[in-house]
Formats: structure tokens, sequence, C-alpha cells
């Protein structure tokens, strides 16, 4: 059960084995679950990293403008699907809106692509989700990274699982979705087989229920099937519950 994930982060006493795992925990997060050859390591910049010359957060920022992502996500993707990904891999969060989207679709044209992924980087919402020395991970299931209900939802379209690249996807999963202002139907992961017993399945944490007259508030628990999500979001907003997080049961 990932309830008790703990951020990959760089300290003053990280070992040789903790810097190399923080390596490829950023190439995973930041590339998008690829596999790596030793051809296209940024052997300089890890070296960097690895002689405290720079930061895990100026590692990443090398890793998000080398040719290998550049190649995958802006040349070969169409550009909602580049941006709906930069959001992903560098904020650990799905684009809420369409402002969000079209803001740095705009930024990209007009300065160009390294400013674009700055824009991701130098932002506040980086510095206070991961600082200068913690790997980005996937936040987006969690009430503090969503400013809209239908953040759950957009981040759910595009993780689908362990198993996937996102380069294997090249067009855009919540155009229509964020053009329209409307929450997408969560999908099962083509991963596991609905009615098998290898459907994933999400343990939905939610407080703000009544449960006497002197209007005190409970915590609540909810185990659902992935197939399962959209309906059971909506009964507890509609009972007016507050969802503090959703997690994957392994």
């Amino acid at each position: 059960m990932r309830t008790l994930f703990a951020p990959l982060e760089l300290r003053p006493n990280s070992t040789t084995e903790e810097m190399q795992t923080i390596i490829r925990g950023v190439y995973k997060q930041v590339l998008g679950n690829p596999h790596v050859m030793e051809s296209e390591r940024l052997v300089t910049a890890e070296s960097k990293l690895c002689n405290r010359e720079i930061s895990v957060k100026e590692f990443v920022r090398l890793v998000a403008k080398s040719d290998f992502y550049k190649a995958r996500y802006f040349e070969s993707c169409a550009p909602y699907r580049f941006v709906e990904l930069n959001f992903r891999h560098l904020l650990g969060r799905a684009p809420q809106d369409q402002r969000e989207v079209s803001e740095h679709i705009v930024r990209c044209v007009r300065e160009g692509y390294d400013a674009e992924i700055d824009s991701y980087i130098d932002s506040e919402e980086y510095q206070q989700a991961f600082g200068d020395n913690i790997v980005p991970y996937d936040r987006g299931t969690s009430t503090s990274s969503n400013y809209k209900q239908v953040g759950y939802n957009f981040m759910f379209a595009l993780d689908r699982g362990p198993a996937q690249v996102d380069s294997a996807v090249k067009e855009s999963q919540l155009v229509m979705n964020l053009g329209l202002n409307r929450a997408n139907k969560i999908k099962p992961s083509t991963s596991g087989v609905i009615g098998s017993g290898t459907e994933k399945k999400f343990k939905i944490l939610a407080t703000g229920f009544k449960y006497d007259s002197r209007r005190r508030y409970s915590t609540t628990e909810y185990l659902v099937p992935a197939s399962k999500m959209t309906p059971q979001i909506q009964r507890i907003q509609r009972a007016g519950g507050r969802i503090v997080s959703i997690t994957e049961v392994a």
C-alpha cells in the first residue's frame, strides 16, 4: 500500500548507492519511465550532482532540457500532450484547466523551449513541493496538489500504471475535457482485466461527514476498483465530504 511514500531526497550524508538511486529516480520521473541506454545518460550532469556541484533541482532541469526529453516530448508529441506531460513530469500533477495549458503553450511559442521548462522548475509550486533536493514525484492524487476536484480525474488519465512509458502516447489525453471544463471518466488500466482479480484498487480517504447532532466530523476510508472511482468521488462530494487523498493499493 502506498500510503507511506517517502520521496527521494539528497541529504548531506547520502551514500554513493543512495545517490545512484536519486539519479535513477530523476530519469524515471522526468523522462516518463523510459529505458535509458548508457549512451543517453547525462554523464557530465550526473558527475556534477555526485560532486555536489549542482542540486537535484538543477539536475532535473538539465534532464528536462536534454535532447532525450526534447526529442520524445517536444518534437514528437502534440503541443497539448507536451504541456500536460511537463506538468506531470516536473510538478507531479495534471494541469487543472484550459488556462494553465494555454499559458504554457503561449510561453513556449513566444519565449522558446527552455523558457517553458524553466517556468515549471522556477515556480513557487515546485519549490514548495520539492525544494532543491527532492526528486519530483506524482502527487496529483493528494488534495494539496489540486485546487479543483477534476484534478484527480485528470491525473489518472495521465498515469496508467508502472508499466506505462509516457512517450508511447503522442496525443493529448485531456484536451477535450480541459476545453469543456469537465471531469473525464476514469477508465481502468489496460494492464489489468476487469473481473479477473487484477484490476487496480484505490483507497479514498475523505473527511467532513456529520455523524451526530453535535456536528462533529469523522474520517472515512473507501476501497474501490479503478472502474468505480468516479461514482464514488461523486457520492462523497454530494454528501459534503472533502477528499484528503487517493492512494493505490498494491
